[in-house]
């Protein structure tokens, strides 16, 4: 195999959302040459599949500085930073224009399916660090490609992985076979078909994060209107409700992020919503009349639902990776040196040190996961955070060890606990020693909360920065 001198070659990116083009751009302003390789039809494709989301930070928080300044010369103009886009505007007047700026240095409909080292599989040592990297690319007109990288920047993201209803972590027996009635994002409510499939229906949500949250909200607002009437939802989560089930509230740092839990609330509250907590789902049946029940480990059965809608987080997909010698933490398959960093089984949401280069290194030298990937199975990640993380890799990459090593980052606090169904609890059993987490779990009960209480605000989470997704 002929592959060029490793100091001629692009960085490979991967994926084209927040993080994979702040990292071009970071590569760009350091005379890098990037080559982003994106598998969606357009850039910021996982994000324009949630853009009816409204993101809980504002402008100010999901522009990248360097990008912004990539941008200037074309006339763009950041929009108000005190405000908050959606998916869909973050996608458009941001994350468009920056690849339209980098040109043909992004690549869509490029499906990464491998990255190795040049005649080299991951047993073999010899001369490997002196290898440049091998990318195996599916184009979507069915041409394959090889392309050779000096360095490999993974900012694929978690959306094409999203984590099954099942409380083992696996699917739960029959929910493959009931994909017609089961979805596992938000569901737009503005769409028709979407508001003709769950308007007048009872729907179970499956999760207990602010995607969970997001759903109960746009649910309850359906069931306000003469369309929705009668619309239902069955809150189902694997933990006990308890003063920070609904998230940071008026304590959180990100005050969208905290009204949005209120919101969730105030859906219970007002009758829209039940919920059943300590309920681990193991299977899920149809009744006679196709409608779904979920039966629970301990063999509690739930009324018949009509739809399902499981938000239970996400997980990387790392089969791609497999011929690189990575080093993943055993339990968050995030990087060895960042998982306790990061790990709710140890760390409130939003706490996270100030992190980089090293802790995003792999015995494989050159290779790095950023972004919403570099978390693993770990919620509660911010944009900001990949943009850190990015600068730092990108000096890494020039050479720069001291740039690269000035990492500093400040996240806002949530005051909550918890995450992706990890959390059996509730806090309140939790705040004696501190915020331990690990209790035996309550026992399944219906729970229909009090009197309607106002909400001031009805925000709306993004899937890249949510706590306890």
């Amino acid at each position: 195999m002929n592959a060029p001198a490793t100091t001629e070659l692009p960085v490979v990116v991967i994926g084209a959302g927040p993080a994979g083009l702040a990292a071009a751009a970071h590569l760009t302003s350091r005379g890098i040459e990037p080559l982003v390789l994106e598998a969606g039809t357009a850039a910021a494709a996982a994000v324009r599949d949630w853009s009816h989301v409204r993101l809980f930070s504002t402008w100010g928080e999901v522009v990248d500085p360097v990008a912004e300044k990539l941008l200037a010369p074309t006339g763009w103009i950041r929009p108000d930073p005190a405000t908050y886009p959606s998916g869909g505007d973050w996608a458009e007047q941001y994350l468009r224009p920056l690849a339209d700026v980098l040109g043909g240095r992004v690549r869509t409909g490029a499906t990464v399916t491998g990255v190795s080292r040049a005649g080299r599989d991951r047993i073999v040592d010899a001369d490997r660090e002196t290898q440049p990297f091998v990318v195996h690319v599916a184009h979507a007109d069915g041409r394959e490609e090889r392309l050779f990288a000096r360095a490999v920047i993974d900012a694929s993201g978690t959306w094409t992985s999203p984590s099954p209803a099942g409380g083992s972590g696996l699917p739960a027996l029959g929910e493959k076979a009931a994909v017609d009635r089961i979805a596992y994002r938000v569901p737009d409510l503005k769409d028709p078909a979407a508001r003709a499939r769950y308007a007048g229906r009872r729907t179970a949500v499956i999760g207990s994060g602010a995607s969970a949250f997001t759903a109960l909200a746009h649910l309850a607002t359906l069931a306000e209107t003469d369309e929705g009437a009668g619309t239902k939802a069955l809150w189902v989560l694997r933990r006990g409700i308890s003063g920070s089930t609904f998230g940071g509230g008026e304590a959180d740092e990100l005050p969208a992020r905290g009204a949005l839990g209120l919101a969730a609330k105030a859906a219970v509250e007002a009758g829209h919503a039940a919920a059943v907590t300590g309920f681990r789902t193991e299977a899920v049946e149809r009744d006679g009349d196709g409608r779904l029940i979920l039966v629970a480990e301990d063999g509690r059965r739930l009324d018949a639902v009509d739809e399902v809608i499981v938000l239970t987080g996400f997980r990387p997909d790392l089969s791609f990776l497999s011929e690189l010698r990575l080093g993943l933490d055993e339990r968050l398959q995030a990087p060895v040196a960042l998982a306790p960093l990061i790990d709710p089984n140890q760390h409130s949401c939003g706490t996270v040190y100030p992190h980089g280069h090293r802790e995003l290194s792999h015995p494989e030298q050159g290779v790095y996961l950023v972004g919403m990937k570099s978390y693993g199975r770990a919620p509660t990640f911010l944009a900001l955070t990949g943009y850190e993380q990015v600068r730092s890799v990108a000096a890494a990459i020039a050479g720069d060890l001291e740039a690269a090593d000035r990492v500093e980052l400040t996240l806002p606090e949530t005051g909550v606990c918890g995450g992706a169904g990890l959390f059996d609890t509730p806090d309140d059993t939790q705040q004696a020693d501190g915020g331990g987490c690990c209790a035996p779990a309550p026992e399944p009960q219906l729970v229909q909360l009090g009197t309607p209480a106002a909400v001031g605000a009805s925000a709306e989470e993004t899937p890249a920065g949510g706590c306890c997704g």
